[in-house]
């Protein structure tokens, strides 16, 4: 297949199936730099740049990068926590762009969030029986009674108690408090979830606790998840598939076994080299990347990796690289694909 053929696919909305759940076309979040007395816009930090992939329903799609590179932007744009500078989010067949007040409100019960500090996340003034039972109130689901079964039910699914549900956020371990934000995202039944970097805040033996956790869960609710990370065995322990971003761009979209296996883009494989190996001896061949990440106020032109790769041309420089299916479901943006 010649290129010219390749890039009449490489927009991901034209490999849609039936199993998609969520369908991310050409996302762009933009956030304004302000500056001087009047306080005018003088730039943009373009932290999401036409951002497209899919996610099937019962899935985990893994969304991996360097810190700042938006990975939590997506997440938060996906559910409307932040509105898009352009682009379209359908979940369930639905663009939540398009929808009222009313509809954005029905539409949380579909899709929830799991933060990455659960401390923060959680008001401290009140026990947190009371913060799960939040969604049910403000959603008018069932009465006081039938919210309280249902909580006291997700605190036992979660590996709590019922006389946890009268203690304060500051009672309890990080791990203690991540799963109270895994109960409070399930209190509303919703079939899709974003987890932005739900572990990072944990020691090592909390994180696989959590982790399985999300992952029994998923199994018995067929939860469809965006699971937002930086640390990539945790990425390949969760997910199907996996988006690897860099600078607010997908530069490779794969199934995990197939792309911690034979990563295509240079930045992906550098990424990989970085994972430590458990045995002291094997020999390791190390990428190092020079130079610092770009500001997103003034991105490269071209490939925005080129600066920092070691097998950037002047075709790099000048032109952006579409997102190209090179093998079956395995996507790069790249113009030197080593196959």
């Amino acid at each position: 297949m010649g290129t010219s053929q390749r890039e009449k696919d490489t927009n991901i909305k034209n490999k849609k199936t039936e199993d998609d759940f969520v369908v991310v076309d050409n996302l762009v979040k933009h956030f304004p730099v302000r500056g001087g007395i009047l306080k005018r816009v003088v730039d943009w930090v373009q932290a999401v740049d036409g951002v497209s992939f899919t996610v099937k329903k019962g899935e985990t799609l893994g969304l991996v990068g360097e810190s700042g590179c938006g990975k939590t932007t997506v997440g938060m744009t996906m559910l409307r926590l932040l509105d898009p500078t352009s682009g379209s989010v359908k979940i369930d067949g639905t663009n939540i762009y398009d929808l009222d007040r009313k509809g954005l409100k029905a539409m949380r019960r579909k899709a929830q969030l799991i933060f990455q500090d659960p401390y923060a996340s959680l008001n401290p003034r009140k026990p947190i029986g009371d913060s799960i039972m939040d969604g049910l109130e403000i959603h008018k689901i069932g009465k006081a009674k039938e919210r309280r079964d249902v909580m006291v039910d997700l605190l036992q699914k979660v590996g709590m108690q019922e006389y946890h549900a009268h203690r304060y956020p500051h009672e309890f371990s990080g791990g203690q408090r991540q799963r109270i934000g895994i109960a409070r995202a399930l209190a509303l039944k919703p079939e899709f979830i974003v987890c932005d970097e739900p572990v990072s805040a944990l020691d090592v033996s909390i994180q696989s606790q959590v982790l399985n956790l999300l992952q029994d869960l998923q199994e018995e609710f067929n939860l469809t998840y965006l699971f937002v990370a930086h640390n990539l065995s945790v990425i390949e322990h969760i997910s199907d598939r996996v988006a690897v971003m860099y600078l607010g761009k997908i530069v490779e979209l794969a199934p995990c076994d197939d792309l911690f296996i034979k990563p295509l883009h240079y930045y992906t494989q550098a990424l990989m080299s970085a994972i430590p190996v458990a045995d002291p001896e094997a020999k390791i061949e190390r990428i190092i990347l020079e130079g610092e990440v770009p500001t997103p106020i003034n991105p490269p032109s071209g490939c925005r990796f080129h600066p920092r790769c070691t097998a950037a041309t002047e075709k790099c420089k000048l032109e952006v690289p579409p997102l190209i299916e090179y093998r079956p479901e395995h996507w790069s943006a790249c113009w030197h694909v080593e196959l």
